[in-house]
């Protein structure tokens, strides 16, 4: 989906609109350069529309540093990622991620984090 496209929904000024343009090319370079198969052809548009979402939902939030537009969009990716990485039954994703969702109360608490 074009950048363009997301912009029409609601209205930011000419520099807003420039620095939002700014931090998605940024950002989709940061992955284009990682060499994730996130920017491979096939997750390409996904990739970029997630990444486009989550500059203008911060946008619309009031964020205006380019740098914490790029992390927030970037590290939305990385649970997008993990979250669809498939579980083993040792609570480990297929990404080496921990997964707190498969353990128990009882495991969160071994490892300094709650449930609530």
């Amino acid at each position: 989906m074009p950048m363009a496209k997301l912009l029409t929904s609601r209205a930011f000024d000419p520099e807003t609109t420039s620095l939002l343009g700014a931090a998605f090319d940024r950002a989709w370079q940061t992955v284009q350069t990682s060499g994730s198969p996130l920017a491979a052809e096939k997750h390409a548009a996904a990739t970029r529309e997630i990444l486009a979402k989550k500059i203008l939902a911060a946008g619309h939030r009031g964020e205006r540093n380019m740098n914490r537009l790029v992390e927030e969009a970037l590290a939305l990716l990385i649970i997008c990622k993990n979250t669809s990485a498939r579980r083993t039954s040792t609570g480990i994703t297929a990404m080496g991620e921990f997964d707190l969702a498969s353990q128990t109360e009882k495991d969160r608490h071994k490892v300094g984090t709650s449930s609530k």
